[in-house]
C-alpha cells in the first residue's frame, strides 16, 4: 500500500513470542513511527498501566502488534486497503505467536478479528471464539484518554478481567 511514502519504519511488534497474550491495537502513532516498536507514546503508558496493575502481568510477557504496520498521516483511521495490504502479515504473527487470547484494542482490529461491523460497544464484555482462540475487546487506550470517565475505565477494567480469567494468574511467560 501507499503507506510505505510517508511512515519513517515499519512498526511489526513487540514482546514476547512464547506469550499465550497477543495485544493487537490498531495503528502505530507518531511516537511508534519513530521508535518502531507499537505502543509507546501516551496511548502505550496507559496500556503498560493496563497490563502491569490491572492484569498483574509483566508488558515483556505479552506480544504486542497492530492491525497496520505502517502510520497512516496524521493518524487516521486505516483505510479498508490498507488493512487487506497488511492482512497477511498480521495473520502470520497471530500464527507464530499462537496466543491463547487476543485482546483487541480498537475498533478496527475488534471488526478484523471477529469478522463483525458491529460497533466496539456491542463487540466488547464478551468473549469470542475465533479460529480456535479466545478473543476480548476491548476500548484502544487513546480512546480511554480522550474519555477519562469512571464509566469507560471500569469497562475497560472488565474486559481485562475477562483475559485475565481465561489465561489464569501471573506470571504468563515461566
Amino acid at each position: 500500500c501507499t503507506l510505505c511514502e510517508s511512515r519513517t519504519q515499519t512498526v511489526f511488534g513487540t514482546g514476547d513470542p512464547r506469550s499465550p497474550l497477543m495485544i493487537i491495537g490498531e495503528a502505530p502513532g507518531g511516537d511508534e513511527d519513530v521508535k518502531g516498536k507499537p505502543f509507546v507514546g501516551r496511548a502505550g503508558k496507559l496500556l503498560t498501566d493496563i497490563i502491569e496493575k490491572g492484569m498483574k502481568y509483566k508488558r515483556e510477557h505479552v506480544y504486542i502488534a497492530n492491525v497496520l504496520k505502517c502510520r497512516p498521516p496524521g493518524n487516521r483511521n486505516p483505510a479498508p486497503e490498507e488493512i487487506e495490504a497488511c492482512r497477511s502479515y498480521l495473520e502470520r504473527q497471530i500464527e507464530i505467536i499462537n496466543p491463547k487470547v487476543i485482546l483487541a484494542v480498537g475498533l478496527f482490529p475488534a471488526q478484523w478479528l471477529t469478522g463483525e461491523k458491529r460497533p466496539l460497544g456491542r463487540l466488547r464484555g464478551q468473549v469470542h471464539e475465533v479460529n480456535g482462540r479466545k478473543v476480548v475487546c476491548t476500548y484502544h487506550p487513546a480512546y480511554v484518554l480522550r474519555n477519562y470517565t469512571v464509566d469507560t475505565r471500569k469497562k475497560v477494567h472488565s474486559d481485562v478481567l475477562l483475559a485475565v480469567e481465561i489465561l489464569g494468574s501471573p506470571p504468563l511467560v515461566k
